[in-house]
């Protein structure tokens, strides 16, 4: 069942959980997290990051999601995530994504409410929500984070009219070794100012026991998880290979692997 970001993430504010926003490279994992969340009973994001519209085209990715999401009676987020051009979020609208994150982190203050604000006067005219990024959320082998100000969090949700809203306060992307704990002192001063939902990306890194107290007590209401996906993918490709090393058939091999993600993804879905 096809949902726009905004859907789902109200009603997780309002009955506080979180949703997971889970990072797709293809076809398999696509259909194993909507299959994980039919078995869950919950809501999933799909999302197509820059190194998945890298490798497939915008259009085929929509094709593709919206026909996953057909296919179960959850609600499921057709979501283009951490895009910097303008025009490629007009693609994706027009493609058929639900959702889509403008990532302005980079920019000045006022050139992210500028710009943003342009993504959600052309998202909103076609029925799709948009989340936008305030402070910038670092990688774990790469730039330092800069942690949102609660005053400038306040002003951007006011200015832009964004449906959710990615903040910084401890989160890091594609931590693989180390977890990361939130600030939940700067988290509570973000919520006094601005009452939409909040999204952590990097949440792979966060404790996952963090994750659910947040999830029920805070307006943290979507966090980003690939990392953690991709590491169960790798170990368990690695062990379907290893117990059949005979076998060759590509679609044999994800059938099996397929099985394995989907229980991974159930476990992910329960803890929120």
């Amino acid at each position: 069942m096809i949902a726009t970001l905004a859907e789902v993430l109200q009603d997780a504010l309002k009955n506080r959980y979180a949703v997971a926003g889970l990072v797709c490279l293809g076809w398999e994992d696509m259909r194993a997290y909507a299959r994980a969340a039919e078995a869950e009973g919950a809501p999933v994001i799909l999302q197509a990051g820059p190194g998945c519209r890298a490798h497939t085209p915008i259009p085929v990715l929509a094709t593709m999601m919206r026909s996953v999401a057909e296919s179960v009676s959850v609600p499921v987020v057709i979501h283009l995530d951490h895009s910097r051009d303008l025009e490629e979020c007009r693609a994706a609208i027009e493609a058929g994504f639900t959702g889509v994150m403008y990532d302005g982190s980079r920019l000045s203050l006022a050139d992210n409410i500028r710009h943003t604000s342009e993504v959600v006067r052309m998202a909103h005219a076609a029925g799709v929500s948009v989340e936008g990024e305030i402070g910038f959320v670092g990688y774990a082998e790469g730039e330092s984070s800069a942690g949102t100000d609660p005053d400038e969090a306040r002003s951007f949700a006011e200015q832009t009219g964004i449906d959710a809203m990615a903040i910084s306060i401890g989160n890091v992307h594609l931590q693989t070794e180390s977890e990361t704990r939130l600030d939940e002192q700067l988290l509570a001063k973000i919520e006094a100012g601005t009452d939409i939902p909040l999204v952590i990306h990097g949440g792979s890194g966060v404790p996952k026991a963090q994750r659910a107290s947040l999830a029920r007590s805070s307006a943290i209401c979507k966090y980003n998880i690939g990392t953690e996906l991709r590491q169960a993918f790798g170990r368990d490709l690695r062990q379907v290979l290893a117990e059949n090393p005979q076998r060759f058939d590509r679609i044999e091999i994800l059938t099996d692997l397929e099985a394995r993600i989907v229980l991974t993804t159930r476990e992910l879905l329960r803890a929120l």
